[in-house]
């Protein structure tokens, strides 16, 4: 078994039955590490006028509202797969684990979308 395939009930799946769930995980990833720089950088922002710039603005809101869509994409990727799993295998604690990941991944992009707004809005009190 390599470290990427998942027995479940004598059952070894491949990796690529795992692809919707890894890509979720490296999401959810991402955006918490974009979320503690954004937290460093914004503590900062007062004390460096080089971060007041308009320029740092928009790459705040460029990449809220990216990182906000990708975690919708990979939290609709994993609901699918939740359906099929649960469609496939019927329902076990793993598929709790699924709902219980994909509520959070859908609280983090709203959490993202507030950012993205309230980035905007500091962009555009700047212009």
């Amino acid at each position: 078994m390599t470290l990427f395939q998942f027995q479940h009930r004598d059952l070894l799946l491949p990796n690529h039955a795992l692809y919707e769930l890894w890509y979720t995980v490296g999401v959810n990833v991402i955006a918490c590490f974009y979320s503690i720089a954004q937290a460093f950088v914004e503590t900062r922002r007062p004390a460096s006028p080089r971060l007041q710039t308009t320029s740092c603005y928009c790459i705040a809101l460029f990449l809220d509202q990216v990182l906000a869509y990708l975690l919708m994409s990979a939290s609709s990727a994993a609901a699918s797969r939740h359906h099929l799993w649960v469609s496939r295998f019927g329902k076990d604690r793993f598929n709790d684990k699924i709902n219980v990941a994909v509520l959070f991944s859908f609280l983090a992009f709203l959490a993202l979308s507030g950012n993205a707004v309230i980035s905007k809005s500091n962009l555009f009190s700047r212009i």
